[in-house]
């Protein structure tokens, strides 16, 4: 037997995605490996055991294997805690780092700063006339009665016991099912949130854990039916984890409690989930899963609003294209407001006024006319060209991810598409689509547009989205890693089987094709040449090419790309991410992961300058195409087309239509001057009023 000792360096310790990647490490490997932190020991292949240690920043574990190939595991291992577990971590000096096998002086433990716990959701402060601000995260006015969205928690009963077999078999079949839907979820929601989508990876993770499966399963030996025996493992290990003294490892019992109420479901034939409203109600909870957010479609729910979350979350992108008015990170008032309570969401200013009285409640119905008006006549002239009060055309395209949206995209009075994102062809199966698939898939989304303009996005896969049927080796973080162009340029015949793919669709009507995460022109030569290629084989005609501008370099050096490509196009909820260094779903930072800050904005502004300059246009394909308080600031900017979701193209036209660019112009100047987003976002919301 072989260990090490190392300080986790993780800002917020091992928390739920770098143990994660810890456990992913040791399960190649056959050798018995355990951690230990203080008295805690945890077995190294067991997600929820891991999460048990509670780590923190600063924390010193020791690491031990035994087996054949203990020192290759303690070798990758201790890399890749060195390296970050696929998180950024701040550089530090070795100050003699210990070697597998030696011992860590007890003195560096004792040495090292703890990062403080990530901040609660701060309360909200009071706007005024009993409103509570939070931040504007989807257009529209609600009026209405709060109703506090409440998980639904199934219980098991210890009767009815059908012998060990049957118990195993409803539990197998039980997880499956679960399982099943884990995979669903993640995949759709890969092409919109993927990070959300690595928090169903995580889950998945747990309904292998092998811990709490030897748990269970001890459990059905004991006689327990096979829905007591999960949930009496599944509670004893959230309540371990939720004792943790780190606030946000302690977080994650949540993630345990939900994984387990999805298994209940399928052991005990229940259907229903969270109790959700039957009359029309402005939701409010702490924050919405995805699952949650879709549910309340089918129901009368007039808007929501969450304590916690930001602009660019799952639930503001969904309640987007729900049409749902919404606000997010309101604080945690919000969870004491009573149930039944009336109530003034603005999703366009970002408060909620509770218990408003009669000459408020009256001007807010006024103005929630007004704007359901507005909505009705974008909706009669979605068809109409967006042009501006002084005769200036933006173009107003949609953003898909498959036939049906290519269908609906049509419908909705959009001009062409401005991203195809292909990877839903690529995700959820065990083999690569051919490339016979891919062109006629290719083929129909082209035909539906009738002879519009498509833009398809080349195959963005990576470290943070792996494929089965791709070999990609471990990360230490994988968002800075070997994904989209880098990928693709590393395994050619990929791309390749692509580019011509769609250049057979090309056939059928205009399309262009668009390379992501683009760093340096270098790769956007190389990406190039391997359409002329593969376009000279096929002797098909000429197609427009361009790329994504999502990392800060491509921004800068625009002036160097503009005379080789037709068009940009910039995806501002990466270029936000990596301009800012904030992962926009950190469960406290997502509020100030903003495509309206200042610095975000002045990289959207040298972008467009470089191009305009080579007779060049750009086109925004993120989040902040949509958003009413950006849309004429970038219009001021000149951005030359917008790329936004389905739901989405009538309104952004219709507000385009309302403005002058002249006056656009101004508040972009205006905002490029402010120093923080809060500044642009104010400024912006004043325009609107």
């Amino acid at each position: 037997m072989r260990e090490f000792e190392i300080i986790i360096e993780n800002p917020t310790g091992l928390h739920a995605r770098p143990a994660k990647t810890f456990v992913n490490i040791a399960k190649q490997f056959s050798s018995t490996i355990a951690v230990y932190h203080g008295e805690r020991k945890a077995n190294a292949k067991s997600l929820i055991s891991m999460l048990t240690l509670g780590a923190e920043q600063g924390a010193l574990i020791r690491v031990s294997a035994d087996g054949d190939d203990e020192d290759d595991a303690l070798a990758a291992l201790e890399a890749a805690i060195r390296d970050g577990l696929g998180e950024e971590i701040a550089a530090t000096e070795p100050q003699g780092a210990p070697a597998a096998g030696e011992t860590a002086p007890v003195a560096a433990a004792a040495a090292s700063v703890a990062a403080p716990a990530a901040p609660a959701v701060s309360p909200a402060p009071a706007a005024g006339d009993g409103a509570i601000k939070g931040i504007a995260a989807a257009p529209g006015i609600g009026i209405g009665p709060i109703f506090q969205l409440r998980a639904q928690t199934l219980t098991a009963d210890d009767s009815g016991f059908a012998g060990v077999a049957a118990e195993t078999e409803r539990l197998e079949r039980a997880l499956a099912a679960a399982r099943q839907e884990l995979e669903q979820v993640a995949a759709q929601l890969a092409e919109q949130a993927p990070e959300e989508a690595a928090i169903f990876e995580v889950h998945g993770e747990i309904l292998d854990d092998p811990d709490l499966l030897e748990a269970v399963h001890g459990n059905i030996a004991l006689r327990q039916n096979a829905a007591a025996a999960w949930q009496a493992a599944i509670r004893d290990r959230a309540a371990q984890v939720a004792a943790l003294d780190d606030e946000l490892l302690a977080e994650r019992a949540a993630d345990l409690r939900d994984v387990g109420q999805r298994v209940l479901r399928h052991l005990l034939g229940a259907t229903d989930g969270p109790l959700l409203p039957q009359e029309p109600a402005i939701v409010v909870a702490h924050d919405l899963s995805p699952s949650d957010t879709a549910a309340l479609s089918g129901l009368s729910v007039l808007g929501f609003c969450t304590a916690a979350g930001g602009p660019t979350a799952h639930a503001a992108i969904i309640a987007r294209a729900l049409r749902l008015p919404a606000i997010v990170s309101a604080g945690e008032r919000v969870l004491d407001l009573e149930d039944g309570v009336m109530a003034i969401l603005d999703g366009t200013a970002g408060t909620l006024t509770v218990a408003p009285g009669e000459g408020v409640l009256a001007m807010a119905r006024s103005r929630q006319k007004h704007w359901q008006q507005m909505q009705e006549a974008a909706a009669t002239t979605a068809a109409q060209p967006a042009r501006t009060t002084d005769g200036h055309h933006v173009e107003v395209v949609a953003n898909i991810g498959g036939l049906k949206d290519a269908e609906a995209a049509a419908e909705s009075g959009a001009e062409g598409v401005g991203l195809l994102r292909t990877e839903f062809l690529f995700l959820g199966r065990q083999t690569a689509p051919s490339e016979e698939e891919q062109a006629e898939v290719y083929r129909g989304i082209v035909a539906a547009l009738g002879g519009r303009p498509v833009i398809v996005r080349t195959l963005d896969i990576g470290g943070d989205k792996p494929l089965p049927y791709i070999d990609l080796p471990h990360e230490a973080n994988p968002f800075l890693g070997e994904r989209g162009i880098r990928l693709c340029l590393a395994r050619p015949e990929l791309l390749r089987q692509q580019v011509r793919a769609i250049l057979r669709a090309a056939e059928v009507g205009p399309v262009r094709i668009m390379f992501p995460m683009i760093a340096d022109v270098a790769e956007w030569r190389q990406a190039r040449q391997i359409v002329e290629e593969e376009r000279a084989a096929l002797g098909a005609p000429a197609v427009e090419m361009g790329i994504m501008i999502e990392i800060p370099s491509a921004a800068l050096m625009a002036d160097c790309f503009a005379p080789e490509v037709d068009f940009f196009s910039i995806g501002t909820n990466d270029l936000t991410q990596y301009t800012l260094a904030m992962d926009r779903m950190h469960p406290t930072l997502a509020a100030y992961s903003d495509g309206l800050h200042p610095a975000v904005l002045r990289l959207v502004a040298r972008t467009v300058e470089a191009a305009h300059q080579h007779g060049k246009w750009v086109g925004i394909c993120g989040e902040l195409g949509a958003d009413p308080v950006a849309v004429p600031i970038l219009v001021g900017i000149g951005v030359d087309e917008l790329s936004v979701s389905v739901p989405a193209v009538a309104p952004v036209k219709a507000q385009i239509r309302g403005l002058s660019r002249q006056a656009a112009q101004k508040l972009a100047g205006q905002a490029l001057a402010c120093a923080t987003a809060a500044e642009v976002r104010a400024l912006g919301a004043a325009a609107l009023a």
